[in-house]
């Protein structure tokens, strides 16, 4: 069975450089190193842990989440960069690497056009993008060029968490040591929720109104949404003016979501019965987790063939228009 994953993440050395000129933190630990080295290979060894858990095809990403500590015309020659080196992975291995671009929205006109760069002259599938700019949410009207232009081209935006901007960061993880802070601010509990709430202000702000074809995918099996998504549904009910539609069926039409770090059973359930296998796909989130990881939960996994192949690899094939593998090529 053909396996695709679409949270994997890369960095490149002019980043790495640039983030730590930026960084007042001491020497990275041994843990830190290792993941530094899995971000920066885009050849053999990024390879040969893939096809050690039967992974056929990765779609790369950066990981940028903390690039809004560079300038801002830093930041985006170096996402252009990444972009390039990400192209020259894809090209070297076409068999076996997509990409999402890395785009700067703290100048959303030049994300735009470099998401049409990537998308019409490097053969990418879509973007990625993480969490607030600036302090601001991705329905404000800033970014509506943006919107505009994943609309237009007809690819997705992966939505991924990021840090809390500071007052938040300290109004609700002050007081606490610096690494349990950074950790329940991340990826331990806070982003995930922040993440969850940002989809939910997509919805009630519009975005898909004014975007009607935009497709996001969110990670981390659906950022808590799945299990409060009735709720929400129910409260949200009451506003006034009402949302056109209802939040669950903004949800069921505009989002997927993807397993990538999530690798328990009951998330899972909880998300298939929510949103159906129709919107879930298969993602390992490397190298912050393994692959063998994500394959020994893939294949854990208790649901019929069909719907087997729909995550694994189908709905990305689908909604990223990856050409269906050739016969003799699947795992």
């Amino acid at each position: 069975m053909r396996t695709i994953t679409l949270e994997e993440h890369i960095t490149i050395p002019a980043i790495e450089t640039a983030l730590a000129a930026q960084s007042h933190r001491g020497a990275p630990s041994e843990f830190v190193r290792r993941i530094h080295a899995k971000l920066l290979d885009m050849g053999e060894g990024r390879l040969a842990d893939m096809d050690a858990a039967k992974i056929d095809l990765q779609v790369l990403s950066l990981a940028g989440f903390d690039m809004d500590r560079l300038d801002s015309a830093t930041a985006t020659s170096l996402a252009r960069e990444a972009n390039d080196a990400m192209a020259a992975a894809q090209s070297a291995h076409p068999d076996r690497f997509a990409a999402f671009a890395a785009v700067n929205l703290r100048q959303p006109d030049e994300a735009a056009h470099e998401l049409g760069r990537c998308i019409h002259k490097l053969g990418f599938k879509g973007a990625m993008v993480h969490g607030t700019t600036d302090g601001l949410f991705l329905d404000d009207p800033r970014f509506s060029s943006f919107w505009e232009a994943a609309e237009s081209l007809d690819v997705p935006v992966y939505l991924h968490p990021a840090p809390p901007p500071e007052p938040v960061q300290q109004s609700y993880f002050g007081g606490l040591n610096e690494s349990l802070a950074y950790f329940l601010s991340t990826a331990a509990w806070g982003w995930h929720c922040e993440t969850g709430l940002h989809v939910l202000r997509l919805i009630g702000a519009g975005l898909f109104d004014r975007y009607p074809k935009l497709q996001v995918i969110i990670g981390h099996m659906g950022e808590n949404l799945p299990f409060s998504l009735a709720r929400a549904d129910f409260i949200l009910g009451r506003t006034r003016p009402p949302l056109p539609r209802s939040v669950t069926d903004y949800f069921q039409q505009h989002i997927h979501i993807t397993t990538s770090g999530y690798f328990t059973l009951p998330p899972f359930l909880c998300t298939l019965k929510v949103v159906g296998a129709d919107r879930i796909l298969f993602s390992v989130d490397y190298p912050y987790a393994t692959n063998e990881q994500g394959r020994a939960f893939l294949d854990s996994l208790p649901v019929s063939v069909a719907d087997l192949e729909k995550i694994a690899h189908g709905n990305a094939e689908r909604l990223l228009r990856v050409p269906v593998a050739a016969p003799g090529r699947e795992s």
